[in-house]
């Protein structure tokens, strides 16, 4: 099948009747995939398509002893699957990426219809998300230790790099998809079985994506997908020994709460959280570069990205061309169902979301920032927020204190260098952040002073397989992707040989 998107007047049952279209029909049959079996379980829970409120499918909900039997499974599965050759496993993830980027149209219809971002953004996260299944599956046959210069005569030092074992993910809704290949590819590349506990706002493409890394081969209980109550199924992650490593990617507040559980039992965790990223402009900067810069870092996923651009700062010589022509390009933005092709910003996947934005941009307005708003003559459901642009935001107001994950982009004068560095510093959060100038000089002296795990120098793409994704302070612990995404999965053996002299 090969889908190309819609332009339709309406958008009443799209996504039901484009599920219904799909070539492979066993993509939404809602069964969890545990123990090499697909479980459809007692009762069920509904998914809905953000953009209209309808239901259009619904999947097993799963119980703590369903996870119970999924460790179990998992603990079993252990020694063989680490036991395969890394070339072994390689060609598995080859497969199973291979399998991804096949039926890329039909994931990427499923992920739109159950998340709402534009179906060209839908179409990238398929490709994205198989591209780490591609990079582990190499970096998986490169998980070198070393050998130690002896300090003790006639011994022989080594370290050994060895899989933690069972892991288990909980992945988030506005990255279904590549957020578990991020963590599974690295988890199994390094020989370890991965349980993944998907967001109950977005189950279709995660156990779509389980259907194919069973027909890639994946061994019984080395990938398992359980779907269900994130708090009833958190705990026997949490509480049992034989889960070694636990993944997490979502907010700072159920991170917090996930590494107090798993403290527990010394688990090996993984975090990535809450984003409230500055973008730092210049006045040495051409406009249109910072505004193209801003357009792209603000609003890609409609928003509701952790990297998103949060607190827009420019300096106040460029600041009123600046926010003209950004005000300009927000007004051109194009807001509708993910289906639709002309589509730029769908809608916010949970309601929280759109509340929240909703709440940020009355309480500026109050405090005397200035709106402009896209233009949009469709009436449009509750999720749906129009991209809105705030000018002469200040730093009392919620949308500079607290992450917005939605199209709304808070934008603040400044005047000097070490003013700017000072406020954009001044958060618990340190994922990511952006800096637009032409001075190499300026760029790198700042580039060392904010406090944040990944910079974006004039550019607002830079994720991918080979980087370390993750952040500073109340953002993260750990990183997914590149060769440090692989220790993530792997313990360090030292092993001394002694008496070799004779």
């Amino acid at each position: 099948m090969t889908f190309h998107g819609f332009r339709s007047a309406t958008t009443t049952g799209l996504a039901a009747r484009c599920l219904q279209d799909l070539r492979r029909r066993d993509f939404v049959c809602g069964a969890a995939l545990i123990d090499g079996s697909w479980i459809a379980g007692q009762e069920r829970d509904v998914v809905i398509d953000p953009a209209t409120g309808e239901e259009i499918a619904d999947v097993a909900r799963c119980s703590a002893a369903d996870m119970n039997i999924a460790i179990a499974a998992a603990e079993k599965s252990f020694a063989a699957w680490r036991g395969l050759l890394p070339a072994g496993r390689s060609a598995i993830l080859r497969s199973w990426a291979s399998l991804m980027l096949h039926h890329s149209e039909e994931l990427a219809m499923l992920l739109t219809c159950e998340q709402g971002k534009p179906i060209t953004e839908a179409r990238h996260e398929i490709a994205y998300g198989a591209g780490f299944l591609e990079w582990f599956a190499a970096e998986g046959e490169r998980a070198y230790g070393e050998t130690i210069p002896s300090h003790k005569s006639g011994s022989l030092l080594q370290v050994r790099m060895q899989p933690v074992g069972v892991a288990a993910a909980i992945t988030p809704w506005n990255f279904p998809v590549a957020m578990i290949t991020r963590k599974a590819g690295a988890a199994l590349a390094a020989g370890c079985p991965m349980i993944v506990k998907p967001a109950p706002e977005t189950p279709l493409s995660a156990l779509a994506v389980a259907r194919l890394a069973e027909q890639a081969g994946v061994p019984r209980g080395v990938f398992q997908v359980v779907v269900g109550d994130p708090i009833e199924l958190s705990a026997p992650l949490l509480s049992d020994p034989r889960t070694r490593a636990l993944s997490f990617t979502g907010s700072t507040q159920v991170g917090r709460l996930l590494l107090e559980g798993a403290a527990k039992t010394v688990k090996k965790v993984s975090l990535e959280l809450g984003g409230h990223a500055p973008f730092v402009v210049f006045d040495d900067v051409a406009v249109d570069k910072a505004v193209n810069g801003a357009m792209a870092a603000k609003f890609a996923t409609s928003g509701q990205d952790c990297l998103a651009a949060n607190r827009i700062y420019v300096q106040r010589k460029l600041y009123d061309a600046f926010v003209e022509a950004f005000a300009a390009a927000v007004t051109r933005l194009k807001v509708g169902h993910g289906l639709d092709l002309a589509t730029d910003i769908g809608p916010m996947t949970k309601a929280s979301v759109a509340d929240k934005c909703r709440m940020q941009i009355d309480d500026a307005v109050t405090k005397g920032a200035r709106a402009v708003c896209a233009k949009q003559d469709d009436v449009l459901g509750p999720n749906f927020v129009l991209p809105t642009l705030l000018s002469d935001v200040t730093e009392d107001m919620l949308i500079a204190q607290e992450e917005t994950f939605g199209p709304v982009a808070a934008v603040l004068p400044f005047d000097t260098e070490e003013e700017v560095v000072e406020r954009a510093n001044a958060s618990e959060m340190g994922l990511a952040g952006y800096i637009y100038t032409d001075s190499l000089r300026r760029a790198i002296r700042i580039s060392e002073q904010l406090e944040y795990g990944m910079l974006g120098i004039n550019t607002a793409s830079f994720t991918g397989p080979p980087i370390p994704f993750g952040g500073w302070k109340q953002s993260g612990l750990g990183r997914e992707g590149s060769r440090h995404g692989l220790a993530e999965y792997m313990e360090l053996k030292y092993v001394c040989f002694g008496d070799l002299a004779a």
